[in-house]
């Protein structure tokens, strides 16, 4: 079987860097999908869809290509199902994080691996439970004054400076929390032996 190239479709550097971190090689091309989802779909099927939904885009984007289109939504839930995404100006950040103060929820990572060649596919989610405590609102106020928030599921960057809020994480990875869970892309790709592996060779910034 011919190798499979990689695409990673997402514009995130906080996934390529994760990626690259793993040893894969790749490239770059962002999916353009709407991000939009009925909000009675459960948080892991939501990410799911989303996800799917990006490494389609692509998938029309590009043609038929011996490669392997890796596509990732992440979703923040609260302990009452409703989902956060990505806020879209300052007062949305300012809402949402206000929302997270003092609570333990979801954030769900859904991860999809489509064949561009033959429309093979797999997916799965990760889901890790984040303890935050209560955040005043001077400090959300500072928090979105940075705008660390921007483009961030949930209106947090757990890699940045945001991780003075969080007090714990439970099941799911820290890698999850920040935008890809690696372990599980890995092992989606594990489905096609003949994609790019760590093994064989090293990614930028690797």
């Amino acid at each position: 079987m011919a190798a499979r190239e990689l695409i990673l479709a997402s514009a995130s550097p906080r996934r390529r860097e994760l990626l690259a971190r793993a040893g894969l090689v790749f490239r770059v091309h962002a999916s353009r999908v709407d991000e939009s989802i009925d909000p009675r779909t459960p948080p892991e099927q939501a990410a799911l869809e989303l996800a799917e939904r990006k490494a389609r885009a692509v998938a029309r984007e590009l043609g038929p290509l011996a490669a392997i289109a890796i596509a990732a939504d992440t979703i923040v839930a609260l302990e009452n199902g409703s989902m956060l995404g990505k806020p879209a100006d300052a007062l949305e950040a300012q809402v949402m994080l206000r929302s997270l103060s003092n609570t333990r929820h979801r954030v769900i990572t859904g991860v999809c691996c489509l064949d561009l060649e033959n429309a093979r596919l797999a997916r799965g989610f990760e889901r890790t439970f984040v303890s935050m405590r209560t955040i005043s609102d001077a400090e959300v106020a500072a928090y979105v004054a940075s705008n660390e928030w921007q483009d961030k599921a949930g209106g947090y960057a757990i890699q940045e400076n945001a991780d003075r809020f969080v007090t714990g994480l439970e099941e799911g990875g820290f890698d999850n929390v920040v935008g890809l869970p690696v372990a599980l892309t890995l092992r989606l790709l594990g489905e096609w032996p003949s994609a790019e592996r760590p093994e064989a060779t090293a990614g930028p910034g690797a």
